[in-house]
């Protein structure tokens, strides 16, 4: 009996030690997954001494506010949809109010790839025409459905240029940033636009990026982060329409009665940057390889009133002897200070 007891005993420890072992196992449970909240809103605001795109001053080379709104969604943690608006103060030659920008498009992240593919419409409200006046003109601002002339003559006051009501346009894009490690990304970047600034010709802008981030031990343990960063872009142009022609040939070319071929230039821009927190000082240069005759043919600079017999091109011919030239295609520097927010990491 005491063998019948003991082996009794034995068996009851032993299964009771089996069945606290299987209860312990199935007691340790998996992590709690954390909550995934697709939602997320980006907003900012910023103010610059000039206000420049792809080169060229938005602003007549003076200081400028812009702000934007961008809700975002994200479909997986790789995944993002967004549209956002956007808002920048400018000084057109047809006097706009305002450049309002609208857009949307998807960010999809693979490994090191970060993809963004979308459209983007800039609107430019409040315009007026100043075109070729008189009946039958081919650049008249009711030729092309711009309204009445508001230039008393033929175009802007001071030079004459010509400037539509509107230079409204959209674009649509694809970029891919590459992250090669904590310090240094790439990026490659490509818009495309049938009616660039409403000119009748079709803009193309490819470019390449880079930016090297100053480690996080830097400036010690103050918060300052540093960057270096610079793009060198490229903006092809087709031919305007008839409203921007010319009739008065060079000896470099021309007439161009039915629209000039706009120039196509190159664009680079180079700045070191300081962020702390939400805010971002860039100081930064900038400069184009267009010559200053083109420059005016192409922006119909509403401000120049320096004219020479150096600014005259095939698409820039004034009257025949001297022309109007612009420097707002030239080499500036600019200084901006923004801040940048997320709601789900700055508002929590």
């Amino acid at each position: 009996m005491k063998k019948v007891a003991l082996l009794a005993t034995a068996l009851a420890m032993v299964s009771g030690s089996a069945l606290a072992a299987d209860m312990a196992v199935k007691a340790v449970k998996a992590p709690p997954v954390a909550a995934f909240d697709p939602w997320d809103v980006a907003f900012g605001s910023a103010i610059m001494s000039d206000y420049v795109f792809r080169g060229i001053t938005q602003s007549n080379h003076k200081a400028s506010v812009a702000a934007y709104f961008e809700p975002r969604y994200n479909v997986t943690k790789d995944v993002q949809l967004y549209a956002g608006m956007s808002a920048e103060s400018i000084s057109f030659p047809n006097r706009a109010a305002a450049e309002v920008d609208f857009y949307a498009g998807i960010r999809p992240t693979v490994g090191m790839f970060a993809f963004d593919f979308g459209a983007w419409g800039y609107l430019y409200p409040g315009g007026q025409c100043f075109g070729g006046v008189g009946p039958g003109a081919t650049n008249s601002c009711a030729a092309f459905g711009q309204g009445i002339d508001f230039g008393g003559g033929a175009g802007l006051p001071i030079n004459g240029n010509f400037a539509k009501k509107s230079a409204s346009f959209y674009e649509v894009y694809g970029k891919v940033n590459i992250t090669l490690n904590d310090q240094f990304a790439v990026g490659f970047n490509e818009y495309y636009s049938p009616n660039f600034l409403n000119l009748g010709a079709w803009g193309n802008y490819a470019s390449i990026t880079g930016k090297w981030t100053a480690p996080s031990t830097t400036f010690g343990s103050s918060g300052v982060g540093m960057y270096v960063s610079g793009e060198f872009g490229r903006q092809w142009l087709g031919t305007s329409d008839a409203f921007y022609g010319t009739t008065i040939g060079t000896a470099f070319g021309g007439p161009f009665p039915r629209g000039i071929p706009e120039p196509s230039y190159n664009t680079w821009n180079i700045g070191v940057g300081f962020t702390y927190k939400v805010f971002t000082l860039d100081l930064r240069y900038s400069d184009t390889n267009l010559s200053k005759g083109n420059c005016n043919a192409f922006t119909s600079d509403y401000s120049t009133t320096n004219s020479s017999a150096a600014f005259v091109t095939n698409i820039n011919p004034g009257n025949g002897v001297t022309a109007f030239g612009s420097g707002w295609c030239g080499a500036t520097g600019i200084v901006k200070l923004s801040a940048d927010l997320t709601a789900m990491t700055n508002l929590k």
